[in-house]
């Protein structure tokens, strides 16, 4: 193809043509240049290439010798072909009707071929119909928009465009003359500079300023400008243009619309014209204080001092407010945080003394549960050693009835699953002490605001162990453990930050294909530890990462985080004269590290 086929080509985009949902073919000569999906469909091509290919391959071979004498019949004299029904060459039997009309641009060798589905008794497409409907959709459009071709030449003038500039599509369409509404000698649009892929000194002294890339379309340009010949008054217009571009990306047109802005434009104006009276009362006004001098000048340094005085006071009152701003910001952080602890300490005493409610009943069901055990053992011997002396009962009947009991109770079964349901019994009892035992390590109810000497991985563990039931379902716990001493802390609150951390990384993974993974590690930076809580999760951007640690900042959905989790964190290792980090990567995970020093300052201890 030439360039002017080209061109001819992209008038009828197949974006448009695509929003019809009609079957349609663009041939240049026998070759398809352009298809739309809905065509692709109709004939079971939609994964085989149409793009090139001959449109007698589209078809059935025994319809080629009726196909070739239309097809030159459509170039002939397009008005008169009529329409032809063929066959389909793949898939089950079908049947096509096809009705061809010339492209908009009045190619000599580039043809519209509509296709539809053959139904005997059904209405062929009608090619005019399909011209107009894609007409009227350009000129839905409420805003003016113009089309030019590769060559500058009008290819469509929407009915918005005769409203607004006056200026009859019968007159634009198939002309340069586009630039006549605007300026009295031939200037470019917006639409030409796109075209010409350029901005020349001419556009620039056209446009000025206002000449730039649109900030809404790729490889857009947008002005504006006041057009005196629009109008009674003249109007200014906001254009807009964008490039059409062929399937290879090479621009063979654009498209122009205009906004009008003169109402913008005179609320301008008439701001400006306020503030030009402000200035004229404020010289106005200067002037009369200038006039009055001399009678002024007795009070003026009484005045002076005063204001001097005034602007002392009014600079102590700023400072003040500032401060009382400050601490009014610190109060009510304080009273938030507080308002958390307080929630947090009831939990941990209601947790504390559920563990010891708990922990009397279990430590008399252990105890009596280690004196059951002895007696079945005793059971058991007695049992054996009535078994051993079964043989030598003297009455015959008597000992038929024990064995036949005896192998009716099955003993032999009976003594072993006695034994092992001892054994379960006994290691689910263990873990039920475990857990209360950890509950109540976890709450610290007795110690909460006392420093003291902690093994955080004792803390850890026991943390685990309490949201177990949060982390089970969605990952494995990995843990890395170092080698690090006991630090002075309050373990109860580092208790709550490990908590928060390892229930995040938990909800980090829900909803992820595979099951994840939670690594805690720890280890010994010169005077201060470290623990570290990685997930294999969803990860965090950069802008999240600078927020998660803000008051009520969270990602979660509404009803489910309050989002003074990750705060209480930061607050609770601020106050250890620690801190927190994290690192993260979308779609890779997450990992937090708490630095905490061994030992507290005195005065940090008496705080």
């Amino acid at each position: 193809m030439n360039t002017l086929q080209e061109q001819r080509a992209v008038t009828l985009s197949t974006a448009w043509l695509d929003r019809l949902g009609i079957g349609i073919l663009v041939v240049h000569g026998q070759t398809v240049i352009r298809a739309t999906t809905a065509a692709m469909v109709l004939l079971d091509r939609k994964d085989a290439p149409m793009i090139g290919r001959d449109v007698l391959q589209l078809f059935a071979p025994e319809d080629a010798n009726k196909l070739r004498p239309w097809l030159k019949a459509i170039y002939t004299n397009s008005e008169h072909a009529g329409s032809l029904v063929v066959a389909s060459d793949v898939g089950s039997p079908r049947h096509f009707r096809l009705t061809a009309g010339p492209n908009d641009g009045g190619s000599e060798s580039t043809r519209i071929i509509t296709i539809e589905e053959h139904i005997p008794g059904g209405a062929a497409a009608n090619a005019a119909e399909l011209r107009r409907t894609f007409k009227e959709l350009l000129d839905g459009n409420p805003l003016p928009t113009f089309v030019l071709n590769r060559d500058h030449v009008v290819l469509h003038w929407n009915r918005a465009c005769e409203v607004v500039l006056g200026v009859t599509a019968h007159e634009m369409v198939g002309t340069r003359d586009h630039w006549t509404p605007f300026f009295d000698t031939p200037a470019p649009a917006i639409a030409d500079l796109i075209i010409d892929d350029l901005q020349s000194a001419e556009a620039h002294t056209l446009y000025g300023d206002t000449l730039k890339p649109s900030a809404i379309i790729s490889d857009g340009l947008e002005a504006s400008r006041f057009f005196p010949n629009l109008g009674d008054k003249g109007r200014w217009l906001l254009m807009t243009a964008a490039p059409i571009r062929n399937a290879h990306g090479v621009v063979m047109g654009s498209i122009e619309t205009l906004v009008d802005i003169t109402e913008i434009k005179d609320a301008e104006a008439s701001l400006r014209l306020a503030h030009q009276g402000l200035e004229d009362l404020v010289r106005k006004r200067t002037a009369e204080l200038e006039s009055a001098k001399g009678a002024l000048e007795r009070d003026i340094e009484k005045r002076e001092q005063a204001e001097r005085a005034l602007l002392d006071r009014y600079v102590e009152m700023t400072n003040l407010n500032i401060k009382l701003s400050e601490a009014n910001q610190q109060i009510q952080a304080a009273q938030n945080q507080l308002l958390q602890n307080e929630k947090l300490a009831s939990i941990g005493q209601l947790a504390a003394g559920v563990a010891h409610e708990i922990n009397n009943p279990i430590g008399y069901v252990f105890s009596n549960f280690s004196t059951l055990e002895h007696y079945v053992a005793d059971l058991l011997s007695l049992i054996e050693a009535y078994h051993a002396a079964e043989p030598h009962i003297a009455d015959e009947a008597q000992q038929h009835a024990v064995q036949a009991l005896r192998e009716r109770l099955d003993l032999e079964f009976l003594k072993e699953d006695t034994r092992s349901l001892m054994s379960e019994s006994r290691e689910g009892i263990e873990r039920v002490r475990k857990i209360v035992q950890d509950l109540k390590d976890f709450s610290h109810v007795d110690s909460d605001a006392s420093w003291q000497w902690a093994d955080l991985h004792k803390g850890i563990d026991s943390t685990l162990n309490i949201v177990s039931n949060e982390i089970k379902y969605h990952a494995d716990v990995i843990k890395e453990y170092g080698q690090i001493p006991k630090i002075q802390c309050l373990p109860s609150q580092l208790n709550q930050v490990f908590m928060n951390l390892l229930v995040n990384a938990a909800h980090a993974m829900e909803g992820r294909p595979t099951r994840g993974a939670i690594t805690v590690s720890s280890g010994v930076d010169e005077n201060d530890i470290w623990v570290a809580v990685s997930d294999t999760g969803c990860g965090m951007s950069e802008e999240t990462c600078s927020k998660i640690f803000d008051p009520f900042y969270t990602t979660k959905p509404i009803g489910k985080g309050t989002g003074l989790g990750l705060s209480l964190s930061y607050g609770i290792v601020q106050k250890h004269h620690g801190s927190i980090d994290v690192t993260s990567v979308p779609g890779e995970g997450t990992r937090f590290c708490v630095k905490l020093p061994i030992r507290q300052a005195e005065e940090a201890i008496a705080r």
